[in-house]
């Protein structure tokens, strides 16, 4: 395993710094390529500079150009896909930059690897996708499994459901080695903070308002970044080839919930005032928004051996008390 090169995109983003992290731990060659937009941590960059096998590259996915040189400059092995546009919000306001990235960057990514696999070069692709390709499972009592049908809601899940499939089609068309992972909700430190969690815990700190759409009943299945990132690697490593591996919990919690559960926190563990649970409000829920997404897991924890091993309230006191600390900087 240690004359594996693998190259990781959006390897500065929240889960792809996770999961560079953990490969440079492990002595692996690691070649990370990110655009560097607004979602990227450059502090995860200096970070990895200490690595000796680690090496930083500027690139966008939809620049065939560079992505060519890169792939014949190190020929990897293993090729993990975390670029992705990921916001439901904004593929909502501005869905071009989801097809691009998520649709095109995937494609460019799947034709580099079919020249190296056409010139007998051994390699893996393995696509980072999300539950949110299911669609509402509401109607699924034991969740989605990974042979389930893609009924995507948003522009951003069908933009990921889209990849998914060019993923597989390349596979049974020309012949390249995958796996799909399709993870829960993630939370933990370094999230950009528009998303879910970093809002509620940031609003409560500063007594902005907390927005929860529609009636907050909306139930999320929620996993520690680094149980995703392990299950990744897992996947990645010892997973059945050309193969989708479902990653989840048993923590399947609604909005109100997380909303109410993080500022309870917030006052139990930092003496925040009551007053910021009247902070949490109900807006106009958004367009087409699902109301529950679960996902069966029992094919990973059967195939690859892997279980989450972070404790939910463990780790979300451990990402609470990160961004109490950094939003406490300004």
């Amino acid at each position: 395993m240690k004359n594996i090169c693998v190259l990781v995109t959006g390897g500065l983003g929240f889960i792809g710094s996770e999961v560079v992290k953990k490969l440079l731990k492990l002595n692996l060659k690691v070649i990370n390529l990110d655009k560097v937009t607004y979602a990227a941590n450059i502090n995860r960059k200096k970070e990895f500079n200490l690595y000796k096998n680690s090496f930083f590259h500027k690139v966008d996915i939809l620049d065939q150009e560079k992505l060519n040189f890169v792939f014949n400059k190190y020929k990897p092995n293993l090729v993990l896909n975390l670029a992705a546009e990921s916001h439901v919000d904004n593929s909502i306001n501005n869905p071009e930059n989801f097809i691009n990235t998520n649709i095109l960057g995937t494609y460019n990514l799947l034709l580099e690897v079919q020249k190296l696999h056409q010139n007998k070069h051994k390699i893996k692709f393995v696509q980072i996708s999300t539950d949110e390709v299911y669609g509402d499972t509401v109607k699924k009592t034991n969740g989605s499994k990974e042979d389930d049908p893609y009924l995507p809601s948003s522009p951003y899940s069908a933009s990921k459901a889209s990849s998914d499939h060019l993923v597989r089609a390349w596979s049974r068309t020309y012949g390249i080695r995958y796996n799909i992972t399709c993870s829960a909700n993630n939370f933990g430190p370094y999230q950009h903070d528009e998303k879910f969690i970093p809002v509620i815990i940031k609003n409560a700190i500063k007594k902005k308002k907390i927005p929860i759409y529609g009636n907050g009943l909306q139930k999320r299945n929620w996993i520690y970044v680094e149980d995703n990132a392990d299950a990744i690697l897992e996947v990645a490593l010892k997973g059945k080839e050309n193969s989708t591996y479902n990653i989840g919990t048993k923590n399947d919690y609604t909005n109100k919930f997380m909303a109410n559960e993080i500022c309870r926190i917030l006052h139990e563990n930092y003496s925040l005032s009551k007053n910021i649970f009247k902070l949490i409000k109900n807006i106009d829920d958004r367009p087409g928004h699902d109301l529950k997404y679960k996902i069966n897991y029992n094919k990973i924890i059967k195939e690859v051996n892997w279980k989450p091993k972070f404790s939910f309230r463990k780790s979300i006191i451990r990402t609470i008390d990160w961004y109490y600390k950094r939003f406490n900087e300004y």
